[in-house]
C-alpha cells in the first residue's frame, strides 16, 4: 500500500517535533524535527537544508532590505540580514554552507485591485532580494513556490529536505 505525501507527513508527525517559526523569526532544527511557518502572504519563507547533516533552518522574512530603517532590532525581519544570519546559525549547528539547498515560498500580492505603487509591491521585492542574497552567498535555490495572490504555510522536513506548501483552496504541494 502506498501512502499519499499528506498521509506520510501526518504519520511522521507523531515521531518528531514541529517547531513553529513566527513572523520575523528564524529557527534551526535537526532530523527528525520539522519547521513550520504560517501566514506567508507577501512575506517570504526561506528553507535551507544540509542533506549530509540533516540540519535545516527556516526564516520568515517580512521586508526586503534593512537599509531604509534607522533602528533594526529584529534582523530576521529583513531578507538582506536574515538570510546571512540563518546561514550563520546553521553553520554554528554543524551544517556546511557548500551543502545547503534553498527552497523559497511566499511573496504573494495579497491586495488585488489596489494601486501597485501604493502597496509598494512588497511581495515581489521580497522575492527579488531573497534570490539576490542567496546568490551572493553561493546558495542555489532548488525549488520555489512564489507569487500569486494566496497565502501559504511552509513546512520543512529535516529528514528529507522536502518542503510542504499548504495554500488555501489548493492541494498540498511538495517542493
Amino acid at each position: 500500500m502506498q501512502l499519499s505525501p499528506g498521509k506520510a507527513m501526518e504519520d511522521r508527525a507523531a515521531a518528531c517535533n514541529e517547531i513553529h517559526v513566527g513572523i520575523a523569526e528564524l529557527k534551526i532544527a535537526r532530523q527528525p524535527d520539522r519547521l513550520i511557518t504560517l501566514g506567508l502572504g507577501s512575506c517570504v519563507g526561506v528553507a535551507l537544508h544540509d542533506p549530509a547533516t540533516m540540519i535545516g533552518g527556516l526564516l520568515h522574512i517580512m521586508l526586503p532590505e534593512s537599509s531604509q530603517f534607522n533602528n533594526v532590532n529584529k534582523p530576521a525581519k529583513f531578507a538582506d540580514l536574515g538570510i546571512p544570519l540563518l546561514v550563520s546559525e546553521i553553520r554554528r549547528s554543524g551544517g556546511k554552507i557548500n551543502n545547503l539547498r534553498a527552497k523559497i515560498a511566499g511573496g504573494a500580492q495579497m491586495f488585488s485591485g489596489l494601486n501597485e505603487k501604493f502597496v509598494l509591491n512588497i511581495g515581489e521585492r521580497n522575492i527579488c532580494v531573497t534570490r539576490k542574497t542567496l546568490k551572493s552567498l553561493g546558495i542555489r535555490i532548488v525549488a520555489e513556490e512564489v507569487g500569486g495572490r494566496r497565502g501559504r504555510t511552509m513546512i520543512l522536513d529535516t529528514v528529507t529536505g522536502q518542503v510542504h506548501i499548504r495554500t488555501v483552496g489548493v492541494r498540498l504541494k511538495v517542493i
